[in-house]
């Protein structure tokens, strides 16, 4: 009998074994058995295919053939009895395990909407009320409508309030307050009387605390037309205050500074947390600034294409998370930028 007699012979018993003895398992541990045998890297097969170099050079791709084939046919069954095994181990689950269709399902969790979002929501529905259109304007700005247009050059001691994300183009930045739109605004509206408010995310690179985030929402609030005063702008936002916080809120207005108004003030309302007393949050003032505002600067008006001797205007910054902050009791706002379900599900 010659060399690749012996061979073919003795793959075809390898073959004839593995199908025998795989004819009789039952159970997925033996069949995980039966693989590590039979197609392991001990198997015979492999030991086949490891002794290839030692078989004659023109026996080579006969013996190499049908020692695929084997394998493959080895495979094959495994994967068939695999499918039976598993089928019969369902059946008998079926038969032997109650189960009981009576108990009710469980009911899916729904999403509700973020706070942020719902505090917003309630922003937009206040000053439509009012009169207010909503104008969005993008979050990637330039630094000529960050700062430039809005009467802060280059050389203002006054860019440092702001810290700034700045891109890998020149002049490219994420925008540090909603009040480029100002600009934009008021360049596609001129020379019409202008009443809107323009939100969207804001971003410093700041310390990270209670009271302060790195990224958060703003809103912007711009009116322009003839004969605007500041009477104006205190009366809009003391109606702003009554509708957001009730008729008994308390609200005071403090002078301060902003390069693009004139002149500029800062809105706070009495804590809610504490009743005006002093805590944490307020900083132990009683008080908790909500915004910035004040007359629109005439440098400004006039880059934005109106001429200050005719027009004059207001503007102002709400802070949505610090306002959440009053209405919900809530103590630290990086609660609304972790994604604590815990957190979230209370809304």
């Amino acid at each position: 009998m010659t060399d690749e007699t012996n061979i073919l012979a003795q793959l075809e018993q390898i073959q004839q074994d593995a199908l025998m003895r795989l004819e009789t398992i039952q159970d997925e541990s033996d069949l995980q058995a039966w693989r590590t045998a039979h197609l392991g890297r001990s198997s015979a097969i492999m030991q086949v295919f490891s002794g290839l170099p030692e078989v004659p050079k023109e026996l080579r791709p006969q013996v190499g053939q049908r020692a695929n084939q084997v394998k493959q046919a080895l495979e094959t069954a495994l994967a068939e009895r695999n499918a039976v095994i598993h089928q019969s181990s369902l059946e008998r689950s079926l038969r032997n395990e109650r189960m009981d269709v009576t108990l009710p399902g469980r009911e899916p969790i729904q999403g509700r909407l973020h706070p942020a979002t719902q505090t917003l929501r309630d922003l937009y529905a206040i000053f439509a009320e009012m009169g207010f259109q909503v104008y969005r304007t993008r979050d990637v700005e330039t630094d000529e409508y960050n700062f430039e247009l809005l009467n802060i050059p280059a050389y203002h001691p006054a860019r440092d309030m702001w810290d700034t994300f700045y891109t890998s183009t020149p002049g490219v930045i994420l925008r540090t307050h909603t009040s480029p739109g100002q600009i934009r605004v008021m360049r596609e509206y001129c020379p019409d009387p202008i009443r809107v408010v323009l939100p969207g995310m804001c971003y410093r690179y700041e310390q990270i605390s209670a009271r302060s985030e790195i990224q958060f929402n703003q809103l912007e609030l711009m009116v322009v037309g003839r004969n605007i005063t500041f009477g104006d702008l205190k009366g809009t936002l003391n109606d702003f205050a009554r509708r957001m916080f009730g008729e008994n809120a308390r609200t005071r207005l403090r002078p301060s500074y902003f390069p693009f108004t004139e002149p500029s003030a800062e809105m706070d309302v009495e804590c809610f947390i504490c009743g005006g007393k002093g805590c944490t949050i307020c900083k132990g003032s009683g008080w908790l600034e909500i915004m910035g505002c004040g007359m629109v600067h005439p440098t400004v008006l006039q880059n934005g294409g109106y001429d200050p001797h005719e027009y004059s205007g207001f503007a102002a910054g709400l802070g949505p998370e610090r306002i959440a902050l009053l209405r919900h009791r809530i103590e630290d706002i990086r609660y609304f930028w972790q994604n604590d379900v815990r957190f979230l599900e209370q809304f």
